[in-house]
């Protein structure tokens, strides 16, 4: 039986994680979840699933819970929370799930600890990816990737050797206004940036997928998840999200992963791994599906894919500003500050702006991260 630890269990990652763990209860049992302020589906959960600890986002949610827990359970908040439930159990694998940098310390404690790693919190691997990945190597830590996107090359590289590949690609969606020209996008609001129309995410992702970023992000942590240069790594619109990511090897063979959108199968893998469970998804019918479709990336129409490989290519903090000045735009939308558009303006103003370290330290990514929020939440 495996044991796991949920980073961010409230959130859509977390609750389908909590999902796969319930019909498999033979395989898996939880050790600790960690939340944001969702205190009341938050109890439902450790009610349920009975983990040693849980924490919260701070004190005052943690004063909520504290006198609706059940007897024996640990409970922590804020930053040290995070690492406790990361870090501070027998868990054999550590969910990241929690949205946003957030999750840098934490995942780094883990690896510390010898966990093996779910990533879901792609921010980690971009922000910080050569730490995480450097550190990961020298404790023998497993990073086995979530995104159905790196999932589906992680399962496409399986057994082959890297020196065979051509090149990775990552297929996208288009997200909620790939059918729509930029000046249509002067307008939009964020209900409908929120109507994704393959995929059920929280709405930072929603978002990121709208504006393309979520993309950008995923070509960033392909490159540390898989150690090949950006060059190798393309991005190609497929609108119906049934290939899910393909590799190219230098034969011309093209191997692919193919299912319906269901982020609980890529969840399931990377916690059964190197096994495979069956589960309540449904099968994948190519006859009823008929047809695929494809388009090339238009990095003048989608902007911040062009900015994500440009910061890649950059290196060091370049990679830290593009998250930070993302992660602050999207809220701002998200609260009704800013348009649509003018979360790409705060990204590029700010790349703009940067001179990358590049081979920053951890207190040299944290101090950029915090420079970068701060400026990106005073521009107009």
């Amino acid at each position: 039986m495996k044991r796991i630890s949920i980073l961010g269990s409230t959130g859509s990652i977390g609750t389908q994680t909590l999902d796969i763990i319930r019909q498999h209860p033979e395989q898996f049992k939880v050790e600790a979840l960690a939340a944001g302020n969702n205190t009341t589906l938050l109890l439902e959960q450790i009610r349920e699933f009975k983990p040693s600890i849980v924490s919260v986002h701070d004190k005052a949610a943690a004063d909520r819970l504290r006198e609706q827990l059940p007897q024996g359970v640990e409970l922590y908040y804020g930053e040290d929370g995070l690492v406790e439930v990361a870090a501070g159990t027998d868990a054999d694998t550590v969910v990241t799930a929690v949205v946003g940098s957030v999750g840098l310390k934490s995942t780094l404690a883990a690896i510390d600890e010898g966990k093996t790693i779910a990533i879901a919190n792609k921010e980690t691997l971009v922000t910080a990816g050569h730490l995480v990945t450097e550190r990961a190597q020298a404790k023998g830590v497993k990073l086995m990737p979530v995104d159905s996107e790196h999932s589906a090359i992680f399962q496409c590289l399986n057994g082959e050797p890297m020196r065979g590949v051509r090149a990775i690609t990552l297929t996208a969606s288009g997200g909620s206004f790939r059918d729509r020209t930029r000046d249509e996008l002067a307008n939009v609001t964020v209900e409908d940036a929120l109507k994704h129309p393959n995929w059920s995410m929280g709405a930072k992702v929603t978002i990121d997928s709208a504006t393309m970023a979520n993309k950008g992000l995923e070509v960033i942590e392909a490159r540390w998840l898989f150690d090949l240069p950006y060059d190798q790594i393309h991005v190609l619109i497929h609108p119906e999200s049934i290939i899910h990511s393909f590799v190219e090897y230098l034969d011309g063979s093209i191997i692919a992963q193919l299912g319906v959108p269901d982020m609980r199968v890529p969840i399931q893998y990377a916690l059964a791994y190197p096994e495979r469970l069956p589960n309540t998804s449904a099968s994948l019918n190519l006859a009823e599906v008929a047809k695929l479709h494809f388009r090339e990336m238009d990095t003048e129409r989608f902007p911040m894919v062009r900015y994500a490989y440009e910061c890649g290519r950059t290196g060091g903090t370049a990679t830290t500003v593009f998250n930070a000045a993302n992660e602050v735009a999207v809220a701002r939308f998200l609260r009704g500050e800013i348009s649509f558009l003018d979360i790409e303006r705060i990204v590029s103003t700010l790349i703009s702006k940067h001179t990358a370290i590049r081979h920053p330290s951890l207190e040299a990514i944290q101090e950029t991260d915090m420079r970068t929020r701060s400026e990106a939440l005073s521009i107009l």
